[in-house]
């Protein structure tokens, strides 16, 4: 206690009564730190080249990062040598949480997720003296007005990012997990969702349907074939009505693209930074491609200081711990491990995995995913420029393996046309997007006010677009591209669709809990897109041998309905079944028109013998919705081995240092290659998108 009663004191600030007369509290205030700047202590250290800190500094002046940041993220400097210099800059000393725990009732007033999130852990209380360690004490600073007023003075102590996560685990693990399975509100929630009563309701839907059959055959069937036609036609309209959305979206970033290559417009500039990015990638039970993935991540060419990436696993997986433990992660790559629970899934292991985010945007990818290594780029800038109330950047999702086998074929095709034709359509339209699992892209602060993610909901993707809808935000589809497996087993496929599927019947029964509330917040035009989206698809899933039965009558064979439709409606049916397939080739020709999927123009029309393996997944989800609503039917990966393979590294090395490529270059172009402000990189890549509109 000596050595911390050396440290410098803290000035609190008198209280100043307002012109209302109520009291006004200031924060508490920190003395300032030593004269030497970090770089000239860690030289005067011996810790850092001369050469490598005045790269640095080039990118410090360019960007939010602290220059300590920078030299640890870029492997210039060791994380103990870094820590000993900031021990002398800011004349303070370093502690050891494990031998010295911290006061729990401090943790629990600042707010766990807010230590974890800032690198904070609020220590001990002592003669009117609050002692909080950081590990980022540059930021300290702006931290002091957000602390409780009931910290009164401070006193500002250091220890390393590890030790001040783990000091706050310690005594709020099991509050973390809890409020990780909780955090959407419970009227909004599949966990409230009463396991008897939807038994009951399936027992008694089931016990009316064979009932009717009995007594009234022909009446049953003729509702259940006028409602699956029904459907069929509004999803047929709605696939139209995106598909003419879509052309338009297209049209106009061609006329933009075109104003912009004549001079006649300018793409928006500004000189501001780009901001710290966090990106969560969920794994579970990865033995195959945990260390491919990390050298994918790799690839990414954002400035390594502002990119944070969250490995998010499960504290008992022991199959993608044992597929880590060879890789040396670097300072930019975290691993985030999530306690056990009373269910194991991705939302869960999200919600719990948000509190160590630093980025005021958050993403999320999948364990086979490749992004675009501008990707980082592309969504910095865009949530630069987008108006406030767009909440979600959503990319597209693409296949590495299309050619694996006619399953891989028919996947991708679909993906195309949902990711590059409806789902921009639908989101022009205003309409409610369910977004996909990966690829996204959140402002922070609107994603934790909605409650993020529903740890009990197996498509907790969908659920959120809703709930974001709900809210009044808006979800932008961005021009960019993640490459990751095709599910091209047969088994598999159904698993996976039957999640799907099982997901989208929970979320829209969870929202249609109260529909007057429903229809007040969405409008009349989303609420009723919502019932097509939802209940619609999952209606033409379940209700599709129904319409395959009339192709017994164009075979001449007995059908329950032959004498109640006559020609007529016979006639009108077939011209149905004809123009809604036509639209469906046309438009999935239209989604791989283009040069890297132009081989499968053939194929289109093949997905009419696809689809009905979703016939199969259908059921096999409404069966899971009253059996095992909250299980995780899991898709496996790895089965496929990329023809592009990953560059070779060092042994047991992940890392691709950026600056290593420098060269002789002169520091400008050192600069302006990082892309450390939206002055630099991304007008030109801005630029790029327009041009590929345009053409």
């Amino acid at each position: 206690m000596a050595q911390l009663a050396s440290l410098p004191q803290t000035i609190a600030l008198p209280d100043v009564p307002s012109a209302s007369g109520q009291v006004v509290l200031h924060g508490p205030t920190l003395a300032p730190p030593s004269k030497l700047p970090l770089g000239q202590i860690l030289v005067e250290d011996g810790a850092v080249d001369p050469s490598d800190l005045l790269k640095a500094t080039v990118l410090s002046e360019q960007q939010s990062a602290r220059l300590g940041e920078i030299l640890l993220a870029q492997g210039m400097v060791t994380p103990e040598a870094l820590a000993k210099a900031l021990s002398r800059q800011w004349r303070t000393t370093a502690i050891d949480p494990a031998q010295s725990p911290a006061d729990p009732r401090l943790i629990d007033a600042a707010g766990a997720g807010f230590c974890l999130t800032h690198g904070i852990l609020p220590w001990r209380r002592m003669g009117g003296v609050t002692w909080i360690a950081t590990s980022r004490p540059g930021l300290f600073q702006e931290l002091l007005p957000r602390l409780p007023a009931q910290f009164g003075q401070v006193r500002m102590l250091l220890c390393s990012h590890d030790q001040a996560q783990s000091g706050v685990l310690n005594s709020c693990r099991i509050r973390l997990i809890r409020e990780a399975e909780t955090r959407v509100p419970a009227a909004e929630s599949c966990r409230t969702q009463n396991p008897v009563r939807t038994g009951q309701l399936a027992a008694g839907l089931l016990a009316l349907l064979v009932l009717g059959l009995t007594a009234a055959p022909t009446l049953v069937a003729a509702v259940l074939a006028g409602w699956a036609a029904l459907t069929l036609i509004l999803q047929a309209g709605l696939k139209l009505l995106a598909f003419l959305a879509s052309c338009r979206v297209r049209a106009e970033q061609g006329q933009l693209a075109r104003a912009v290559a004549q001079g006649l417009v300018l793409p928006a500039q500004t000189e501001a930074p780009l901001p710290i990015i966090s990106v969560m990638v969920p794994l579970f039970e990865e033995s195959d491609v945990a260390g491919k993935l990390v050298a994918r991540l790799a690839r990414l060419d954002y400035p390594r200081e502002l990119t944070d990436l969250l490995l998010v696993i499960e504290a008992s997986d022991r199959v993608t711990e044992n597929a880590l433990a060879g890789a040396r992660l670097p300072h930019w790559i975290r691993v985030v491990r999530v306690p056990d629970g009373p269910i194991k899934t991705k939302p869960r292991a999200l919600n719990y995995a948000l509190n160590f985010c630093r980025g005021e945007i958050v993403g999320i990818w999948d364990a086979e995913d490749r992004p675009d290594p501008d990707q980082l780029h592309k969504v910095a800038r865009r949530f630069h420029f987008a108006p406030a109330d767009v909440a979600c950047l959503q990319g597209a999702l693409d296949f590495y393996n299309p050619r694996s086998n006619w399953l891989a074929r028919c996947f991708t095709i679909e993906y195309a046309t949902w990711f590059r034709v409806l789902l921009p359509g639908v989101a022009r339209m205003g309409l409610v997007v369910p977004l996909g699992g990966t690829t996204l892209f959140f402002r922070r602060a609107i994603l934790e006010k909605v409650g993020a993610w529903d740890a009990w909901n197996v498509t907790e993707d969908a659920d959120l677009g809703v709930r974001l809808a709900r809210r009044g935000y808006r979800t932008e589809i961005i021009d960019t591209t993640t490459d990751e497996e095709a599910n091209c087993r047969t088994l598999p496929w159904v698993k996976q669709r039957s999640r799907w599927l099982k997901g989208y019947a929970l979320t829209w029964a969870v929202h249609m809990r109260d529909p007057v509330l429903l229809y007040r917040e969405l409008g009349a035009r989303r609420f009723w897109g919502f019932q097509v989206q939802f209940f619609g698809a999952l209606s033409q899933y379940l209700l599709a041998p129904v319409l395959w039965s009339f192709w017994l009558l164009a075979l001449g064979l007995p059908h329950p309905l032959r004498d109640l439709m006559g020609n007529g409606a016979t006639t009108w049916l077939f011209g149905l079944f004809l123009a809604s397939e036509t639209l469906s080739i046309f438009v999935g020709m239209h989604a791989v028109r283009g040069a890297k999927h132009r081989h499968l123009l053939a194929w289109v029309p093949t997905l009419h013998l696809y689809f009905p393996l979703g016939c199969l997944a259908g059921w096999k989800a409404i069966y899971e919705v009253v059996a095992k609503p909250f299980y995780w039917d899991k898709t496996a990966h790895g089965l496929f081995m990329e023809a592009a393979e990953v560059p070779d590294l060092a042994p047991g090395l992940v890392s691709i240092p950026v600056l290593g490529k420098i060269g002789g270059r002169s520091l400008s172009e050192v600069a302006a290659t990082q892309g450390n402000s939206f002055a630099d990189a991304p007008p030109a890549l801005a630029m790029q998108d327009l041009q590929r509109a345009a053409g």
